[in-house]
């Protein structure tokens, strides 16, 4: 971590602290329940009757400047488990936190403002509250005790803090751009997507526009993985618990599954993953090492039971389509087999515009499946590539999953995000559960390497990163519609469809809007959706055979002849 997150971490954690001194002096039946910093700020949750409103939030903000102003010093104090249940006994929420601490652990409370004001707290504090020279309290929400829908719904307030009031401004204008490409707000104004409660939380109801949008990715990814000779298959929605039972996922993966269901006598799943259904295919018939590297792709839809709490938008949902594929191969086709995933990858995100990445290496963690000279073959062998390739990369020391090391590759949108999209992985775990082998060139029976990828992820969270990247102003190649063709009155509403037949023949997705709306009226409408071009036709444009455009940017384009703007389109 570096020295200025690590300033900044101690300031916020310091922030929430001075957040529920203030919550307590206005609201002193409130109950304190946890307050840590987090990527960019702060929050606390509070079990409160009260919903805070944005004036009690500049009420609460004001309290916290006023501690600020008095600059004491943050104190801690170390306290046995039992001391620690008698102070805080009547907060169910510290008294639940302490209880589920070992025996032994060394508690620690931490004070401020001379002492007033206490609260259970591991530190980790700037040594006095005037350190904290910029806070800004943000939003409030509901929030789910321990992130639980089956626990009490709790009052959580959101904040930053910074260490000069410099930071914090830029920060807002940063909040203000993302709030402006949220893609939820984004879904609803451009008629992409919904959610309905009717269907179910974490189900996403895709819209036509937005489904065409799908498709255009899920068509260019299908054409990428069959010029990489990936063999694309459908499997099904749900297995037999015995799969599930084999792979691994009822011991350890049960409580994010889907209850079961009831058929023919036995009890089905739906699928939280497809590599069960990758591997029954693999398993269809004896392979030998001439069908090696087989490359088993799939744009699988799988179910997994996320908390009601952490559902957000597309970005976390229960029912979501990973663009999943799983490599079997031998040990010397490895190197080959992993610079393929990522060149594919890394061509995958230019056509996205996606072109500043952050990799991370993750190794052997502590509980482990496999032989620790597998692991150093694999971690050695992504080092190697990763070198080789030139790509700087973070090392994750413990990092992996139980069953193999991974890279992870975060993307950078437009304003400087980051978010977690590929993942590339060795499996030494579903090859041993579920006994896969080839025949060598010596015909013995060997075991193929496994390796898991996924390059978007999932389509429903990268169609979300796409909509907050474009801001919603797709390129013309995935934008549902290209044109919008405007008549100035009716009497030029033949020649508009004329236009927009020929537009049509040439693969150009064009509408008239023929509506009595006035014409100023229909090009904000079309600003509003985003649609690169709007053609506007008068008498003028159908006398001379000319064009008026305009983009959405708002750059106007006077007098251009029918196959000028077919040769723009082009470019």
């Amino acid at each position: 971590m570096s020295d200025i997150q690590n300033l900044r971490d101690k300031i916020r954690h310091s922030a929430a602290h001075l957040l529920a001194e203030a919550v307590l002096k206005i609201y002193p039946d409130a109950k304190l329940t946890i307050g840590p910093a987090i990527s960019d700020g702060f929050f606390y949750d509070f079990d409160i009757d009260e919903t805070f409103s944005d004036q009690d939030l500049v009420s609460i903000e004001r309290q916290m400047k006023r501690s600020i102003k008095r600059n004491t010093k943050f104190e801690g104090k170390e306290l046995s488990k039992k001391e620690a249940l008698i102070i805080y006994k009547d907060n169910p929420y510290k008294t639940e936190i302490i209880n589920s601490m070992p025996e032994n652990e060394v508690i620690t409370e931490y004070s401020h403002s001379n002492g007033n004001f206490v609260d259970l707290c591991k530190g980790g504090h700037v040594e006095k509250t005037g350190e904290i020279k910029a806070v800004k309290l943000l939003s409030t929400a509901g929030a789910y005790w321990r992130g639980d829908e089956n626990n009490k719904m709790l009052q959580r307030i959101y904040g930053t803090a910074f260490e000069s009031t410099e930071e914090l401004d830029k920060h807002l204008l940063f909040l203000e751009e993302a709030s402006k490409r949220d893609h939820r707000k984004l879904g609803k104004e451009l008629d992409l997507f919904s959610i309905s409660q009717d269907i179910g939380s974490g189900m996403i109801l895709w819209h036509p526009k937005g489904s065409f949008i799908r498709s255009k990715i899920e068509d260019y990814w299908k054409s990428e993985h069959i010029k990489d000779n990936y063999d694309l298959i459908y499997t099904p929605h749900v297995g037999k618990s015995d799969l599930w039972s084999k792979s691994g996922h009822l011991d350890n993966f049960k409580e994010n599954m889907f209850p079961s269901i009831d058929m023919d006598n036995n009890e089905y799943y739906l699928k939280p993953m497809n590599c069960p259904f990758h591997i029954a295919y693999y398993k269809n018939k004896l392979r030998s090492y001439r069908d090696l590297p087989m490359r088993i792709g799939e744009l699988g839809t799988v179910y997994r039971y996320e908390k009601q709490g952490v559902l957000h938008g597309l970005l976390r949902v229960r029912g979501f389509t990973q663009d999943d594929a799983h490599i079997f191969c031998m040990p010397e086709q490895v190197i080959e087999e992993f610079n393929s995933v990522l060149d594919l990858t890394f061509r995958i995100y230019d056509k996205f515009d996606f072109r500043n990445y952050k990799i991370t290496l993750s190794t052997k963690p502590e509980k482990y499946v496999g032989e620790d000279k597998d692991w150093d073959f694999a971690e050695n062998i992504l080092k190697k590539i990763l070198n080789e390739k030139g790509l700087e990369y973070e090392l994750d020391e413990g990092g992996g999953a139980f069953y193999g090391p991974k890279i992870d590759i975060h993307i950078e949108d437009a304003i400087g995000r980051l978010w977690q999209c590929t993942t590339v992985q060795f499996d030494f775990n579903l090859p041993e559960r579920f006994d896969l082998k080839y025949i060598s060139t010596e015909g013995k029976e060997i075991k193929p390497i496994m390796i898991h990828r996924a390059l978007l992820g999932s389509v429903e969270r990268f169609f979300g990163v796409l909509i907050e990247h474009y801001a919603g102003s797709f390129p013309m190649w995935l934008a549902p519609i290209q044109i919008m063709i405007i008549p100035i009155a009716d009497r030029h509403i033949d020649y508009c469809n004329q236009i927009s037949d020929v537009l049509k023949e040439k693969n150009f997705r064009s509408v008239v809007n023929d509506s009595s709306e006035r014409m100023n009226a229909k090009i904000r409408e079309a600003q509003m959706q985003k649609i690169p071009y709007m053609i506007v036709i008068g008498d003028k444009e159908i006398s001379q055979n000319k064009l008026s455009i305009r983009t959405r940017s708002g750059e106007n384009i006077p007098d251009i002849d029918l196959n000028e703007f077919f040769n723009l389109l082009n470019d």
